[in-house]
């Protein structure tokens, strides 16, 4: 993760969400509470599912994995924005720039999937629960987790090979308050507009294509359930709401930043922040308040905690 020799820029210049002292408390607390959120809520998921047997299924394994994928995500740029929010000088050096990219597009590629993944397990469970288990049996499972993986690193991979060997020598404001590629590439001492485009529709057609393979597949799901008994189409709606839900809060984002074709950095900022900092506290929610076995184990979970600590 060298630099090449033409580059001068050893750091990045990050902006500021905003300079009202007033403003700039609300957003630690408001912020801190996201993040503090995203980290109890994710992981107490993860805990429950591995702890209980009965949660080994899997819906709720790929459930797991995507709330470790969402803390993740959520890791590589939201502590640093509220540690930015009192910081006169927000620079990130060149290395850690770099790895912040580097990991914002892996864990946004391996969520891609992993929705993807899920919408298969949902779909499989509402028109053929006969053969649920025989298809979705641990092996289908772990392929879809390892496929997801595969997929987001090589996005991940494909991205910063073209990046990581671009000369730095002139303007190093990146724009936004953390790295990505389409601003970085900018700031490069070369022609860059070819390559700013590949790499922006690379991310732009993965998000794309996702969300409307993710949309077709759940409207395929509610027709079907539709033509075997109308009487289970609402029962049906109200368990992929909370999927559509989430497919909704984590692709128009990415779609915006990517492949609007009139940013604007206020827009930008608040997408922004909506994926790294609310989708992923909203999904322990919105999955376990509307799940009621996942309730009923967190629950057990809890009282176990609880008359552990009383007895100590």
């Amino acid at each position: 993760m060298d630099q090449t020799n033409s580059s001068v820029v050893t750091e990045f210049v990050l902006v500021g969400l905003t300079q009202s002292l007033g403003m700039q408390f609300l957003l630690f607390l408001l912020f801190s509470t996201f993040y503090v959120g995203i980290i109890l809520g994710n992981l107490f998921i993860v805990f429950t599912v591995i702890s209980d047997s009965h949660l080994h299924s899997p819906m709720y394994i790929l459930l797991a994995n995507l709330s470790l994928i969402d803390l993740g995500l959520s890791s590589t740029t939201v502590p640093r924005m509220i540690s930015d929010l009192f910081s006169d000088c927000k620079t990130i050096s060149f290395h850690n720039c770099m790895i912040q990219m580097f990991f914002i597009h892996v864990t946004g590629g391996v969520e891609m999937v992993l929705l993807i993944a899920i919408a298969y397990d949902r779909y499989t469970a509402i028109c053929k629960p006969l053969h649920y288990l025989t298809i979705m049996n641990p092996q289908m499972c772990m392929l879809l987790v390892v496929a997801a993986w595969i997929t987001g690193v090589t996005h991940a991979v494909f991205q910063f090979a073209f990046v990581i060997n671009l000369p730095f020598c002139g303007p190093n404001n990146v724009g936004s308050f953390y790295c990505d590629f389409p601003r970085v590439i900018k700031l490069a001492c070369i022609d860059n507009y070819g390559l700013e485009f590949v790499v922006t529709a690379n991310s732009g057609f993965l998000s794309t294509g996702t969300f409307f393979l993710l949309v077709v597949s759940y409207i395929f799901i509610l027709v079907t359930v539709r033509q075997h008994s109308s009487k289970d189409l609402s029962k049906a709606f109200f368990t992929l709401s909370t999927h559509i839900t989430v497919v909704f809060l984590f692709f128009l984002p990415c779609m915006f930043l990517y492949v609007w074709p009139f940013p604007t950095k206020s827009l930008d900022t608040f997408l922004a922040i909506v994926d790294f900092a609310v989708t992923p506290v909203l999904n322990p929610a919105i999955y376990t308040l509307r799940n009621r076995d996942m309730k009923v184990e967190m629950r057990r979970l809890s009282r176990q905690v609880i008359s552990s600590r009383e007895m100590t």
